[in-house]
């Protein structure tokens, strides 16, 4: 085994954007957070561009159908930014006109739907409209990411899967999963069958945690849930995201960087470079800049 932390490039697959000095303002994060402030692709680079992080992928942090136009429009001219997942939601009424809008944009990679503003992925689902608003999803070839991992949004999954096999589903932050304690044999069972599905992927951000005396920077202390997940879905299918800037509550990105470096330095070079890089070109399949990174 390698024991030596990642070296080579990245493409860092979760962070946010947002800019509270525009007129409408922003719907998150709330005034008097720490966040709350301008995070535009500058501010990304200055953090990450020493880490030898040579692509990012956006996900939209507003539930704002509008926030998808704007979110587009502030990528379009940063060729390292890879693409966007937006925020579009089957049930409404303008669904289709939205993603017919955005369908034959490459920087729009798919849309973010999960139990968060309100919303409840195992109820809506059976709502009408929900699933044939994402068979179009499929048929424009995007994926979907998921949000705030627990046991009802995992079932959700399941129930989701089941009902569209051919829809790529990626589970965003699965590390920092909420699981109440009696639910834990249910919550772990329904993660295995999820993860026999080919095209069910893990995006392995928020890893890093608070414990009584601070951030916990011991890989050891993280062994355990990243090798139940790594098991679940293998080298192919888990991949990084920094969840940058939300990750600052807990630590700076070279800190977090450097910590999720650490809890996969005991894999082999090659497995290392799969997770940082090249499976978030696959699962994504953004366009990239001259042709590759």
């Amino acid at each position: 085994m390698s024991q030596t932390p990642y070296s080579g490039p990245i493409i860092d697959s979760h962070l946010h954007l947002f800019d509270p000095r525009r007129p409408q303002g922003i719907p998150w994060p709330e005034p008097g957070d720490r966040l709350y402030a301008a995070h535009l692709p500058a501010h990304y680079w200055t953090q990450a561009r020493e880490h030898q992080v040579i692509g990012a992928i956006v996900v939209e942090a507003s539930p704002w159908r509008d926030d998808n136009r704007w979110l587009l429009e502030t990528l379009r001219h940063e060729p390292l930014m890879l693409g966007f997942v937006g925020n579009l939601d089957p049930l409404h009424a303008d669904f289709a006109a939205d993603l017919n809008g955005l369908a034959n944009e490459p920087l729009f990679l798919g849309l973010r739907y999960g139990n968060l503003w309100g919303r409840d992925l195992l109820l809506d689902q059976v709502r009408p409209g929900f699933i044939d608003g994402l068979r179009q999803l499929v048929a424009c070839g995007r994926s979907f990411d998921s949000a705030n991992p627990d046991p009802r949004l995992i079932k959700g999954l399941l129930h989701l899967s089941d009902a569209l096999p051919a829809l790529r589903i990626i589970v965003d932050h699965l590390p920092s999963a909420q699981v109440p304690a009696h639910q834990e044999a249910a919550y772990h069972a329904d993660l295995l069958r999820l993860a026999e599905r080919p095209n069910v992927f893990a995006k392995l951000a928020e890893i890093p945690q608070i414990g009584p005396r601070g951030l916990i920077l011991d890989p050891a202390f993280y062994n355990d849930r990243l090798a139940v997940l790594w098991e679940a879905f293998g080298e192919d299918r888990c991949f990084f995201g920094s969840d940058w800037p939300n990750s600052d509550h807990l630590a700076d990105f070279a800190t977090t960087l450097g910590l999720v470096k650490a809890c996969m330095a005991d894999k082999p070079e090659a497995v290392q470079a799969k997770f940082f890089l090249h499976n978030a070109k696959r699962i994504y399949a953004p366009t990239l800049p001259h042709g590759d990174l």
